[in-house]
């Protein structure tokens, strides 16, 4: 067998999923990358950034783009939003286009197909959920997506049980461009240890809070310290945009944010293999949506 460290035969490049919001994007990365370096929840539009999930396959690097879903904008978070998708698409040597078997041909499905067709752009297809869906009704929906004559391979997975995607790896890591490695061999994301704890706080709003509230709240990292004992303390802001929105957070006697705390430190101490201590404080900052500073924290385009 080859050496790993011989460059000659080392494979490396981007593969941007794009999809419709809650497709399942950062599920299937966060399965192929071995490790959570995107937040999930059951609402649509969690992911509000372009992340690298980065794994090894034999002599391939590949590096996932997972970006935020495609859909139509209304806010200026939205806009960014969705600028950040089409430009972590636009430079990756494979644009994979992600869509829910179950929900079939939604309309921002529909728009993902037509922009690629505009930009003369070819993409590979995976239809996902397929657990949910019956075989025939399956076949029929990747029949008639192959029509669009823009899809150069098919693969069919459930990315919440893990089934195809090692298929998919396999393919991908023997397509990937020749040429050294472009980040270390041991790194899983390029997103920095003090955005992902936040982004996992943030996950813990999406999944304990109702409705559109955790649509109006943001996560900052504010320190981090390292402590002799290997453990790190962090202290969190969670930003809203209303007072009567720090009251539901807060909970009856601060209970809501404590389970909320509790939860995020549980993942983050698993995700830093060490002891975590986690604080959180929640205060109101009117419009957060529209600051620039916000939109640098997130790495997107204020201006989109």
């Amino acid at each position: 067998m080859n050496d790993l460290n011989d460059l000659s035969t080392q494979r490396a490049g981007f593969v941007a999923f794009v999809g419709a919001p809650n497709a399942g994007k950062s599920t299937a990365i966060n399965y192929m990358v071995g490790t959570k370096v995107s937040i999930v929840s059951p609402k649509v539009q969690t992911t509000r950034t372009r992340v690298l999930g980065i794994m090894m396959k034999d002599h391939s690097q590949i590096i996932f783009v997972d970006t935020p879903g495609i859909f139509a904008p209304k806010r200026r978070l939205d806009r960014a939003m969705v600028a950040a998708a089409w430009g972590g698409a636009a430079d990756a040597d494979f644009i994979v286009v992600l869509v829910d078997a179950k929900r079939g041909i939604c309309k921002e499905t529909r728009n993902i197909i037509d922009t690629l067709k505009d930009q003369k752009r070819k993409a590979i297809l995976i239809l996902n959920k397929i657990d949910l869906v019956e075989k025939g009704a399956l076949l029929e929906l990747a029949h008639t997506l192959n029509e669009e004559e823009i899809f150069t391979d098919t693969f069919m997975v459930s990315a919440k049980k893990g089934d195809g995607l090692d298929h998919f790896v396999d393919f991908i890591a023997g397509k990937l461009p020749q040429g050294p490695w472009l980040f270390p061999e041991d790194q899983v994301s390029d997103m920095p240890e003090r955005l992902l704890a936040a982004e996992i706080t943030r996950e813990q709003l999406y999944l304990k809070l109702r409705q559109e509230l955790p649509y109006s709240t943001t996560v900052e990292t504010e320190t981090w310290e390292e402590k002799q004992d290997g453990s790190i303390k962090i202290e969190q802001v969670v930003y809203v945009a209303r007072d009567g929105q720090k009251k539901i957070i807060l909970g009856k006697g601060g209970q809501q944010i404590k389970a909320i705390g509790a939860n995020a430190r549980r993942e983050l101490e698993e995700i830093m293999d060490c002891r975590v201590h986690l604080f959180l404080f929640v205060k109101v900052r009117d419009k957060w949506g529209d600051d620039p500073e916000r939109f640098s924290y997130w790495g997107l385009d204020y201006n989109a």
